[in-house]
């Protein structure tokens, strides 16, 4: 590795944390152990990897894939207005919307990680609570 000036380059674990991408430096490595993070399309599993501005990272969080470009080296844990100056994020905007037949309102896709439940399974919500009191002749 050449020598580079020391402010330029970071150790990846530190850099997850000081971007508040990780709530934590323990969490940050576990993420990288796991195998879950690439850096310039090479998956890494050494948390003392080293990082340095214009490598492209990404990332695979839960049913996310984030994709984010290092633009900083950051030398504090400082607030999230400061942590993403460190990155620019390169992750494509989700497609939200289904297709439309003339008529018809547009509609967006369910949330996935909206909970979905069977009808009838669980506890009523308020809607179908209020529809049973008043089959019942409660109100």
């Amino acid at each position: 590795m050449p020598d580079a000036a020391p402010g330029s380059v970071q150790r990846i674990d530190q850099w997850l944390w000081f971007a508040r991408i990780a709530k934590s430096r323990t969490l940050a490595q576990a993420l990288i152990e796991r195998g879950k993070v690439r850096v310039n399309r090479e998956k890494v599993y050494k948390t003392a990897t080293i990082v340095r501005p214009g490598d492209v990272l990404t990332l695979s969080l839960g049913p996310r894939i984030l994709s984010i470009e290092i633009i900083g080296i950051g030398t504090r844990r400082g607030p999230a207005s400061e942590a993403v100056t460190l990155y620019r994020d390169l992750t494509p905007a989700p497609q939200r919307t289904t297709s439309t037949t003339e008529g018809e309102n547009e509609r967006t896709e369910p949330d996935p990680q909206q909970a979905l439940r069977p009808e009838g399974s669980g506890r009523p919500t308020k809607q179908e609570r209020r529809q049973l009191d008043r089959l019942r002749g409660r109100r």
